[in-house]
């Protein structure tokens, strides 16, 4: 999935922690800190000690911190995390997808339950590039005779889900320009200009509602199904385990866009979201 581009490429310093002390990651990625900070409050309800070390950055460079040990449990998405680690999965589906990761975790490593909440990486056009050219699948965009250009963060145009990867699926080339906001305003705007034709946009973001914006479908399954899945140290406690299942199995897709919502509607931080829906859930 694509994020925000930032964040150091130097290892945490988490040495203040004490040694039961739960240091918890997010991508630099607003949705993600909010999944975060929930697991966070929900481990703090159960007197259990958590250090945050939020929006860190790229798959690129919080990986190697949870594999070694610098972070012990992670917000993470079931199909973007699987191909980290095995780059041509066979696996497509749900289910399929979480079965390869389980297989394809490093020692040391664990992958808590999935949630039902999803936040897939798509493409997206505007409503009007859509009807101008009678696109409803990403199979379409052959009809395009015009420059088709893909925009996102730079990262994705090495990603499996990139210019390659649609070249690959579906025999559609497309140029590239990187746009380093996740999906954001400035994202938006580049489809609105006609300076980017096609842009990936997670499918949890209230902007597609917000811009009458349209997911183009995916026949050939090029994205990976995407839910939340946490990413934990092995070590992560029975009780810290079952505190964060417990969470993961009330986050729904519907829930995940109403909190992102709040984010982006209400610039509501991160801590303020997160208390309230633990709270309304009860957790």
């Amino acid at each position: 999935m694509a994020l925000v581009a930032c964040g150091s490429s130097e290892s945490l310093d988490n040495s203040d922690a004490a040694e039961d002390t739960i240091v918890i990651g997010s991508q630099d990625y607003y949705s993600n800190e909010i999944i975060a900070e929930i697991y966070a409050q929900a481990l703090e309800t159960h007197d259990i000690e958590v250090q945050r070390d939020f929006r860190i950055g790229q798959r690129e460079v919080y990986m190697p911190e949870i594999e070694n040990g610098s972070v012990d449990l992670f917000p993470e998405y079931s199909g973007p995390l699987l191909q980290y680690w095995e780059p041509e999965p066979q696996a497509r589906r749900s289910e399929d997808v979480y079965a390869a990761l389980v297989d394809a975790t490093p020692d040391g490593l664990k992958v808590l339950n999935q949630a039902d909440a999803t936040d897939q990486d798509s493409y997206v056009v505007t409503r009007e590039f859509a009807e101008a050219n009678g696109l409803t699948t990403i199979a379409d965009l052959a009809k395009v005779t015009g420059p088709l250009v893909l925009g996102a963060n730079s990262e994705a145009e090495n990603r499996p889900n990139g210019p390659k990867g649609l070249k690959e699926a579906y025999g559609i080339d497309a140029g590239f320009t990187p746009i380093e906001d996740s999906g954001g305003p400035l994202t938006v705007k580049a489809m609105k200009d006609g300076t980017v034709q096609l842009a990936i946009i997670y499918s949890a973001d209230p902007s597609i509602k917000q811009n009458d914006l349209v997911v183009l479908e995916d026949p050939e399954g090029l994205f990976l199904a995407s839910h939340v899945v946490p990413i934990a140290s092995e070590e992560l406690s029975e009780e810290a385990q079952e505190v964060i299942n417990k969470v993961n199995k009330a986050l729904t897709s519907a829930a995940l866009v109403s909190l992102n919502a709040k984010s982006i509607e209400q610039q509501a931080p991160a801590s303020t979201i997160a208390t309230e829906w633990l709270e309304q859930q009860q957790l």
